[in-house]
């Protein structure tokens, strides 16, 4: 801002939009015919920013990205005008895993691999979800994820792309339905450096944070940096929850037409502590919708 001191949230914002830095909006695009096509779809739609999958995510092994295929990846995004990309890594990764099994081990390469391609493609964050303790416990999976993340990062030595740990809804064993385990999380890691956070709406909805209103937003926010740090977060998922607050149900809807409301993404656009970050939609029937709901979020400025 720069004629009047940063408001708390929840406060109105007297400045003029222009004088704002704004996040930058976008939406998870599909690749088929390459990586590169996710960015050319991400910019006919107006997208700021955009997520990828750099491989399929329903899969173990995947080909390696060839220096020609990051060269046009490269190329396009430099001539997009787009500043900031994200992937997803694969659904099948649990770095939280039980040492020694099949599912750990297949994990720790497949994430490897993640990072690796992530990196060849100049992609700034790699979306991962924390994993699963798989009834050993909170304190169990934390350190079985610390130690996984910290053996991977010792193999990529130098990678520029940071990990970013998604919030999750909470459910059954999985780990980050909690602020206090992502906070654990990064403080054990050997290099924190390469993490950071992705908030998502309707997880953090889902997992018992409420946001659909300043007051209630404000709060979650705060409780938010004063566990983890709104330094450390630099990915936001915006999403609408299909079910109800707390259900610990990860199912996402259109923005403004699920449990959660216009209200919540309201704040979340004219936060100005979140400005330049990536804001991702992540909602159902991309092919019609995500144009829809990125206006959506787009109109919600201030």
């Amino acid at each position: 801002m720069t004629t009047q001191q940063i408001p708390l949230l929840g406060e109105a914002l007297e400045t003029p939009i222009t004088t704002l830095l704004k996040p930058l909006l976008g939406a998870h695009m599909p690749t088929a015919g390459g990586h590169h096509k996710a960015i050319l779809g991400g910019t006919a739609i107006g997208c700021e920013t955009v997520q990828i999958f750099t491989a399929s995510p329903r899969q173990w092994r995947a080909p390696s990205i060839s220096p020609e295929m990051a060269e046009v990846f490269r190329r396009t995004l430099a001539e997009s005008g787009i500043t900031k990309t994200v992937a997803h890594d694969s659904y099948l990764i649990n770095l939280a895993a039980e040492p020694g099994s099949e599912v750990l081990t297949k994990s720790k390469a497949a994430f490897r691999a993640e990072i690796e391609r992530a990196e060849s493609l100049g992609v700034n964050f790699l979306v991962s979800h924390p994993g699963a303790h798989g009834g050993a416990g909170e304190d169990v999976g934390i350190a079985r994820l610390i130690e996984s993340l910290d053996a991977i990062h010792a193999e990529t030595p130098g990678m520029k792309v940071r990990t970013a740990l998604e919030t999750t809804a909470g459910q059954g064993t999985y780990l980050g339905g909690q602020f206090e385990q992502l906070a654990r999380i990064i403080g054990g890691v050997k290099e924190p450096k390469r993490l950071a956070v992705c908030l998502d709406t309707c997880h953090v909805f889902a997992a018992g944070y409420d946001i659909r209103t300043p007051e209630t937003y404000a709060k979650t926010m705060h409780l938010f940096d004063e566990i983890i740090g709104l330094e450390w977060l630099q990915v936001i998922h915006a999403n609408d929850s299909q079910k109800a607050f707390g259900s610990h149900a990860d199912r996402h809807a259109h923005i403004g037409e699920g449990e959660i409301g216009l209200e919540a993404f309201r704040c979340l656009v004219n936060d100005p502590r979140l400005a330049g970050l990536p804001i991702i939609v992540e909602t159902p029937e991309s092919e019609t919708m995500h144009e829809v709901n990125v206006q959506r979020l787009r109109e919600l400025i201030a």
